[in-house]
């Protein structure tokens, strides 16, 4: 194994245990278990398993309740509608005709499996769900926006959070959080945007969780949207395997790095660690509502 592919070391322990927002243990190597303890080791105790399909939600529904201390989020992610209405991975193509009327009653069956899955009791939210224009083409925005609002109702008639995805989409996802009416507790995962839609996220009361992508040296806006963030609606996550933190990007994630990312929030924030990790710990719970 090359140094780019080995896990990271593990960082020191956290003095005030946390929890990881957003992970995908499912994406990830070795057992729940192995990834559970290394965590635990450095004081990430709790963790938000995020399913991304059918599949990915029905696994992240089972994890959780075989697991005290995961918690799980189920949806269709927004890159998954338009392959499911167009059979198409880049939602658009001569395909979109010849597919779309069977694609939509694919979608609704789809979303009536989430459904399902989000009235369980260890299910905390409904996401990862929103917008995303970076990897879906015109032809598949209907469908994500379609998929995005459904899931918006099924987190308020089941009172579970919503956990945002959104990448280059900022102006439309604000614009249907509003169109729809964001739940109680709304959560933007990994979040994008600059220190201008922190404030409108504040003043909504959304929740901003930052991942590793705020320590990359061209993350700026990032840390400026954190130094701006009521320190009440902040979370971290790790978005495992993905967003590694520097100095380690391009190895694997996992959970058990969450402590190089705390530091280095904590840093932005001119604040102890430990008044941070106090702070994210309450945070998310009263985000998931555990």
């Amino acid at each position: 194994m090359s140094s780019k592919d080995a896990p990271p070391p593990l960082p020191e322990p956290l003095l005030v245990p946390v929890a990881d927002s957003h992970t995908h243990l499912d994406m990830q190597s070795g057992t729940v278990e192995e990834a559970l303890t290394k965590a635990a080791a450095v004081g990430v105790t709790t963790v938000v398993q995020v399913g991304c399909d059918i599949k990915g939600s029905q696994w992240a529904a089972e994890t959780a309740a075989a697991h005290e201390n995961v918690h799980a989020a189920v949806a269709l992610h927004p890159n998954e509608a338009p392959r499911i209405v167009l059979g198409d991975p880049g939602g658009g193509g001569s395909r979109q005709g010849a597919r779309e009327a069977g694609g939509d009653a694919a979608l609704d069956d789809a979303l009536a499996e989430i459904d399902r899955l989000a009235a369980l009791p260890y299910v905390r939210a409904v996401g990862e769900t929103g917008l995303d224009f970076f990897r879906t083409g015109p032809e598949g925005m209907a469908a994500q926006e379609r998929s995005f609002r459904a899931h918006i109702e099924m987190a308020k008639r089941h009172g579970k959070a919503l956990v945002i995805h959104d990448r280059e989409a900022h102006a439309d996802v604000l614009r249907v959080l509003d169109e729809e009416g964001a739940p109680e507790r709304t959560v933007f995962h990994c979040y994008s945007g600059d220190a201008d839609m922190a404030r409108i996220c504040a003043a909504k009361g959304y929740f901003m969780s930052f991942a590793g992508n705020m320590t990359f040296k061209n993350a700026q806006p990032l840390r400026d949207a954190l130094a701006v963030a009521p320190l009440e609606l902040v979370l971290v996550e790790t978005d495992a395997p993905f967003l590694t933190p520097a100095p380690y990007r391009g190895r694997p994630n996992a959970p058990y790095l969450i402590p190089v990312t705390v530091r280095a929030m904590a840093a932005v924030r001119g604040i102890a660690e430990e008044e941070l990790c106090e702070a994210i710990a309450v945070n998310t719970a009263r985000a998931f509502d555990y």
